[in-house]
């Protein structure tokens, strides 16, 4: 069998496949289905700073390839997540975990990531910086180079763990916002995050989320997500995580040829819960099949 370990910002790795988050929960629910230590790692639910209910109900819109989401962040604050979530995790996972951190202002990245860093569990902590930037106008952070530099810098000065920046696609250049993260510190650059998308309920002529927009996910996405892991992996110096629709073995394979070290999966663990254990058992015939001995050696191998 041909090898699947990769390094992930200077941590090895079994195999490149990460559950994303907000798609995997705190990971012990989808212990109940399948040994969940035959995963790379997985991305944890995105916490922030202070407890969050989340958007009101309807929080979900299917779509042709794919599904619409707004749950607003839905977590129980990070305090929760360090005294209940981390030890339960624990109890069936041998690995170091993916900390997804989100925030409405660039002090409340730093308390939540400064905490999370002590964990001994943690070994990366994934910014999203796609969120509202409550303080600067409803602004993303994710938009603007400056803004999400601003973030890297708040955190790396305030963390020793390997920093994964996750990217919004909903921007003209994310090369520049990419080179601006990595220029500020960042570890690693992770993307795409969902799409914005809408629906309509014809009968009752209002939109199907209570929300009105949500984010876009699924295999829809696909052909975005390469086109965007391949520019930025081409512009920077440090790994890329890909995600985007990521559904199959087959589409590991072309978002690591586009440059990405590991890859995220997310919509798919909602379809089917052992999607990530799936692919990994499907990656040892596809490297056979492309002629692939070592999955380290593809990585960015589209030039």
């Amino acid at each position: 069998m041909g090898d699947l370990s990769v390094n992930l910002c200077g941590l090895e790795i079994d195999n490149p496949i990460i559950p994303a988050s907000g798609t995997f929960g705190f990971g012990y629910e989808f212990a109940e289905l399948y040994d969940i230590n035959c995963l790379g790692t997985f991305s944890f639910k995105g916490t922030t700073k202070d407890a969050r209910f989340g958007n009101p109900t309807p929080r979900i819109a299917e779509c042709t390839a794919g599904m619409i989401n707004a749950v607003g962040l839905q977590n129980p604050g990070v305090e929760k997540v360090i005294s209940e979530e981390l030890p339960q995790l624990k109890k069936c996972f041998n690995k170091k975990v993916m900390a997804n951190v989100s925030g409405f202002a660039v002090e409340d990245y730093a308390y939540t990531c400064e905490q999370l860093d002590k964990q001994s569990q943690v070994g990366w902590l994934e910014v999203n910086v796609s969120c509202p930037n409550v303080h600067g106008g409803g602004m993303s952070f994710g938009t603007s180079p400056e803004a999400a530099a601003e973030v890297v810098r708040a955190v790396k000065a305030v963390t020793t763990k390997a920093v994964i920046v996750k990217l919004s696609p909903n921007v003209t250049d994310i090369v520049a916002i990419a080179k601006a993260c990595e220029e500020a510190g960042a570890d690693g650059i992770s993307l795409i995050n969902t799409m914005l998308g809408m629906r309509i309920d014809l009968k009752t002529r209002k939109p199907v989320i209570a929300n009105k927009m949500g984010g876009f996910s699924g295999p829809a996405i696909f052909p975005v997500a390469v086109r965007m892991v391949y520019q930025v992996a081409n512009a920077v110096n440090i790994p890329v995580i890909g995600m985007g629709g990521v559904s199959t073995a087959e589409d590991v394979i072309e978002m690591m040829l586009a440059g990405a070290t590991a890859v995220e999966v997310g919509a798919a663990n909602l379809i089917n819960p052992y999607a990530c254990r799936d692919i990994i058992n499907d990656l040892p015939a596809a490297m056979d099949k492309y002629g692939i001995d070592n999955l380290k050696d593809i990585i960015g191998g589209v030039k």
